[in-house]
């Protein structure tokens, strides 16, 4: 009797090894297969956990709480048009970066982006972006969002309506073509503007016009406009979030609360 239950487990392994009898195999983990490089690639939901020392910060930045499900009121500009917006009204502990036109050129700049998952908006001017795109897409996949900076960056209260309609019309249709997104915000070059720039854009639309500043002294809701400087878009944009920290404060997404 021995014999014949020793035979038959021989029996079973053989045929599990030659893959003939079916259910004898053991389930493995999927992460298992993987490996272990891959499992931890799969694990990692966040930034490395030593990023924010490659760039020259003492701390990892704090994360920014989860949007509210109804942005922050805006005020329109009039009947029709969009509101014109230099910082959001808002008690979340935030400020928002925001780049124009070849800033962020910066190969560095997407390192920085990914590494730090950080939300940033680019506005985008197609004469000066040129033969550039390639980058912003890089910029994109990271986690970039794209927006209007007109096509040609003129002075928009020195031309006609006709020709500040083409200039923000022109480049959401180049926006859309390239990324397959249409903007929802556009900011005018020069941060200047007239009414008819503001019904152009809402024809062409535009959910909000978006200036920005500095920020001399940090406050809830800025729209940090981060100017070009030595050293590139990256060491410009972490001496702004050393700070952004020192002032208590987050980066959040733009588009999360316009």
């Amino acid at each position: 009797m021995r014999r014949r239950r020793g035979t038959a487990v021989l029996l079973a392994a053989a045929l599990c090894l030659t893959g003939t009898l079916a259910g004898c195999a053991q389930s493995v983990d999927p992460i298992e297969r993987l490996g272990k490089k891959a499992a931890q690639k799969v694990r990692t939901h966040g930034p490395p956990a030593d990023a924010y020392r490659r760039w020259g910060l003492d701390a990892p930045l704090a994360p920014a709480p989860r949007p509210g499900a109804r942005r922050p009121a805006v005020r329109a500009a009039g009947p029709g048009l969009p509101p014109v917006v230099d910082r959001v009204p808002t008690r979340d502990k935030v400020v928002f970066l925001t780049f124009d036109d070849g800033a962020e050129r910066d190969p560095r700049f997407v390192d920085l982006v990914r590494e730090l998952r950080l939300p940033v908006t680019v506005f985008l001017t197609d004469s000066v972006v040129g033969p550039g795109y390639a980058h912003f897409g890089r910029l994109r996949a990271v986690g970039a969002s794209v927006q209007n900076h007109t096509l040609d960056h003129p002075y928009l209260p020195g031309l006609p309506y006709a020709g500040q309609r083409a200039e923000i019309c022109g480049q959401q249709e180049k926006l859309k073509q390239r990324f397959g997104i249409r903007p929802r915000l556009f900011r005018p070059p020069y941060g200047e503007y007239d009414g008819d720039t503001l019904r152009a854009a809402g024809d062409c639309g535009v959910a909000a016009v978006v200036l920005g500043g500095d920020g001399g002294s940090l406050r809830p809701g800025d729209i940090l406009q981060v100017p070009e400087g030595r050293g590139g878009a990256a060491a410009v944009t972490a001496g702004v979030l050393r700070r952004v920290q020192r002032a208590g404060l987050a980066v959040a997404r733009l588009e999360d609360y316009l």
